[in-house]
């Protein structure tokens, strides 16, 4: 029977020969992930279950990002039960403050998800390791308990949609465009429980951040998962890296899809989510003046070195607009330590935006960048529902490093090809 990218790494980890769309099974899994706001949740239903040890100690990853450094009391008091589980339970991928990331840029970066994996994450932009030939999915507090005792997961085998790329992006413009362009035309349910399959002749041309960027919001188009093929860039950014010897799966060329998409990459230009959906999309070009209190560049889509070379581009000695507040938040450690060896915090600095230590932050309206009434903010994060970022009144429109930048500049929304002539 012919299968998918994702139903093969399916089958594997269920110990079957083949697998359908539909069918549910029960898979072993490579890892489980957590972070400080979804594993307290987790560790309430593991104890509560019964369970006296996690399955594996070193498939256990639990990343403080949302609230860390910790915010208030209640952000503390979450640090400290997942620091005390982790103590106790002996986790060795235990992330913390000096060492943390942004949970998502963090493990590929640190080697812990390789292809052929099957991972699971309490945040549901997990899907993002899917660029490295991963299956890897979001799922709930109690999944993930379940998945930390006893290493397995149900699923029901997706359908997939088949993503033709070809040609090569421009300049100005990059993944984030390739999937704000995507959900721009399929809509926000358009891959419901479906994973999104990338491929054709487009894929060789994309670099790995760009690959992890599309994955990111595969879960905004409703999708159980995005994936890639394993090729030379997504080996060479393994080699050295991965803790695990790569398990390289490949679609069947009859394998069947629900429906095939064509995007020419050469034909996208910079695009603009408006708000209150990831959906409504439009070209940076066509914004008019759209004026922005805020801007912010980072988060688990857009905080990875070649965002911040992008956000570097644009800004280098030049201004930010007085009245706009740019934030730039590189998303691990070693992106932060890169930024300082390449000279680009005294660069962003001296543009007039501020550097903050790796946190989802305002993202998801923690702290850190919070909107106050009737303020806009273009952001290189992956949603702007109503009061995402802050006041309910406020309003978040999703872009690129690039348009962000150069919108930072302006003090409205730009075609970041404008300052790049």
């Amino acid at each position: 029977m012919p299968m998918t990218m994702t139903q093969k790494i399916l089958a594997d980890h269920a110990g079957l020969d083949e697998v359908a769309a539909g069918q549910l099974i029960m898979a072993k899994l490579d890892g489980v992930l957590g972070n400080d706001i979804t594993t307290p949740v987790a560790i309430k239903e593991f104890e509560k279950a019964g369970f006296d040890s996690v399955f594996d100690k070193d498939r256990v990853f639990v990343v403080l990002d949302h609230f860390v450094p910790n915010k208030d009391i209640k952000a503390a008091q979450q640090s400290k039960t997942c620091r005390e589980f982790c103590s106790h339970h002996s986790v060795s991928n235990f992330f913390d403050v000096g060492k943390m990331g942004i949970e998502h840029a963090l493990l590929p970066e640190q080697g812990l998800v390789t292809a052929g994996d099957c991972i699971i994450g309490a945040d549901s932009h997990t899907c993002t390791y899917g660029a490295l030939g991963a299956f890897s999915t979001g799922v709930g507090s109690t999944d993930m308990a379940a998945g930390m005792a006893t290493g397995q997961a149900w699923f029901k085998v997706p359908e997939a949609i088949k993503v033709n790329l070809t040609g090569k992006l421009n300049q100005g413009v990059s993944g984030k465009d390739v999937i704000l362009s995507l959900i721009g035309m399929i809509g926000v349910d358009g891959a419901l429980y479906q994973s999104l399959e990338f491929m054709g002749p487009g894929v060789c041309s994309l670099s790995i951040d760009d690959r992890l960027c599309i994955c990111n919001m595969a879960i905004e188009a409703g999708a159980k998962n995005g994936i890639f093929p394993v090729d030379e860039i997504t080996l060479e950014y393994m080699k050295g890296r991965s803790q695990r010897e790569p398990k390289i799966f490949s679609a069947d060329e009859d394998a069947e899809y629900a429906r095939t998409i064509d995007l020419d990459l050469s034909s996208l230009e910079p695009i603009v989510s408006y708000p209150h959906l990831p959906e409504n999309t439009h070209p940076a070009a066509e914004s008019g003046h759209i004026e922005i209190d805020q801007v912010v560049i980072g988060s688990c889509t857009n905080g990875r070195m070649e965002d911040m070379d992008a956000a570097y581009e644009i800004l280098h000695g030049k201004k930010v607009k007085d009245g706009v507040r740019c934030i730039i938040i590189p998303a691990t450690m070693e992106i932060y330590k890169q930024c300082i060896e390449n000279g680009y915090l005294m660069s962003f600095i001296e543009a007039g935006a501020v550097v903050s230590t790796p946190t989802c932050g305002p993202c998801l309206g923690g702290y850190m960048g919070i909107l106050a009434d009737n303020e806009r903010c273009i952001s290189t994060t992956n949603r702007n529902f109503v009061g995402r970022m802050g006041h309910v009144s406020s309003e978040v429109y999703l872009a690129s490093p690039y348009t962000a930048a150069a919108s930072a500049l302006n003090g409205y929304i730009t075609d970041p090809r404008t300052v790049m002539e």
